[in-house]
């Protein structure tokens, strides 16, 4: 008496749900030009890395002798596998069956991907493409008991757990609504993939039913409304695009908050002084520069990787190395509002803070600030609520920061580019104050404008004068910066600093945590 026949039973289930929804449902999702969950992980993992948790869960239905004649997968694959030579969980609905929308099993592994990575300390990707619950149900026999028992904790908990412990990445395959679009969002980094993949709270049927309003799932959830949105923070052109993206975005990650980010060889000079900073910022204080092109003359060539660009547009924020270290970057573009912090800017500013003070990246800020947003949308959106939020945050930050004066800095939205123990530097083309010259001349001396015989040559006379008294210079001299430096001096001085600040980052590893915010 042996166990042949259960042994073969297992294989054979295993076998089964690697045919995920059958071969008609797997080429019409093709038809979609859209990938399976199994052929998305095959192109995100390394080579034969990946290792399956679950493999043969799923329901069979079976003959009298016992023999299987049907058997549905679980929905839903997760793993281990290899991304950059590390281990992270890797998951995601099979939308071959049921449209993603889970089963119980598949529900189970879904919700299991959360903590095997917490468990194990390791990042998490999530390939989502699914609409959650469905008002048909799961089928089969109605259960004996409804609901969770009273004394099982929420199921959301273990997604908020996750931001806390791990880099959690989320990339939307396809139509994304329900829960999975609910996980998206929990993430560090998301991406859509362009032309394919859609995310709503519903979609259009339901929307139109309960809000009687008519929109195709692109017009209500395509990559051009969430990049603008904010729900998700990049897009991509295709889903191997997207794959490198979630790649990339992890080279900068440690594998958890207990660590650090991987320190790499850099064969970029510290000490490469660009001659086009000395000019990079116009002497006409009205006239846009490029903050990216400054932003990539000082860090490592090649190493900036930008996050959420049509979102917030006031504001840059990213990852980049300075000789191989990792560090956050945020900037304001005065090619967008003069670099205002708007509310939208305000958030995205604040979640790069969160981001690092999470893993224990420091910060470097490239300040260009005229203040926060004025006007009846400024008003409408909120944005002194959201931009005093971005205030605590960067007060109460942890994690080492470098602000270079740049160019202007005005009123309170300053105070979000300053953390405790800010390494300091100015460029002789900053400017501050309370108000920009410009605005403060036309409401202070407003009466002597109008009285003058010329009050346009009145104005740029007081302008003048003013600006005078708002040389960088008095800083150096009662060292309110720590250095007035050429602009060509940047990347030496800031990667000396990250020198300085690698052994402090060693007392931050673990968990943070804040106070309530505006």
């Amino acid at each position: 008496m042996s166990w042949h026949k259960e042994a073969h039973e297992i294989e054979l289930r295993r076998e089964l749900s690697k045919q995920q929804g059958g071969d008609e449902s797997v080429e019409i999702h093709h038809e979609k030009g859209r990938l399976t969950i199994r052929e998305r992980i095959d192109g995100l993992v390394e080579a034969g890395s990946f290792e399956e948790h679950g493999e043969g869960a799923g329901f069979a239905d079976k003959d009298d002798d016992g023999s299987i004649k049907e058997f549905t997968p679980a929905n839903y694959v997760v793993g281990f596998g290899s991304v950059n030579g590390r281990r992270t969980v890797v998951g995601g609905e099979d939308f071959t069956l049921k449209g993603g929308s889970p089963n119980g099993a598949g529900l189970r592994k879904s919700i299991y991907a959360e903590e095997l990575a917490v468990q194990f300390k390791v990042p998490l990707i999530r390939m989502l493409e699914g609409g959650g619950g469905s008002v048909a149900g799961g089928g089969g026999p109605k259960p004996k008991t409804v609901g969770s028992p009273v004394y099982s904790e929420p199921r959301f908990k273990i997604i908020a757990e996750a931001m806390n412990a791990v880099p959690v990445v989320s990339g939307a395959m396809g139509p994304v609504a329900g829960f999975p679009a609910g996980r998206l969002v929990a993430s560090h980094f998301s991406v859509m993939a362009k032309g394919v993949s859609q995310v709503m709270v519903a979609g259009p049927a339901i929307v139109e039913r309960a809000l009687g309003v008519k929109k195709t799932k692109e017009e209500l959830g395509g990559w051009k409304v969430h990049t603008r949105s904010g729900i998700v923070d990049n897009a991509a052109d295709s889903e191997e695009e997207a794959f490198e993206q979630m790649r990339q975005f992890l080279t900068y990650m440690p594998q958890n908050v207990w660590q650090l980010p991987e320190r790499i060889h850099s064969e970029d000079d510290p000490n490469r002084a660009d001659d086009g900073l000395i000019s990079i910022v116009p002497r006409d204080g009205r006239i846009p520069f490029d903050m990216r092109a400054l932003i990539r003359h000082v860090v490592d060539l090649d190493s900036f990787f930008e996050i959420a660009p049509d979102f917030g547009h006031g504001q840059i924020i990213g990852l980049a190395r300075l000789n191989g270290a990792v560090v956050g970057i945020i900037a304001n573009d005065c090619v967008h509002f003069a670099g205002a912090m708007t509310a939208q800017g305000s958030q995205k500013a604040k979640r790069m803070m969160e981001l690092c003070d999470t893993f224990h990246i420091p910060i470097v800020n490239f300040l260009d600030e005229p203040g926060f947003m004025i006007g009846p949308d400024a008003e409408n959106t909120a944005a002194i609520r959201y931009g005093m939020s971005a205030v605590c945050a960067a007060v109460q930050s942890t994690v080492p920061w470098a602000t270079i004066a740049v160019h202007k800095s005005f009123g309170v939205a300053s105070a979000a580019h300053y953390a405790p123990n800010t390494y300091r530097l100015a460029w002789p083309s900053h400017e501050t104050g309370a108000l920009p010259v410009q605005g403060g001349v036309a409401v202070a001396f407003h009466r002597e404008i109008a009285e003058a015989e010329d009050p346009e040559a009145k104005r740029r006379e007081l302008e003048e004068n003013l600006m005078k008294d708002r040389s960088p210079f008095p800083l150096m001299e009662s060292f309110a910066v720590h250095e007035l430096i050429d602009p060509r001096q940047t990347r030496s001085r800031l990667c000396r600093w990250v020198e300085w600040v690698q052994p402090l980052l060693e007392d931050l590893k673990g968990p943070v945590s804040w106070g309530m915010r505006p």
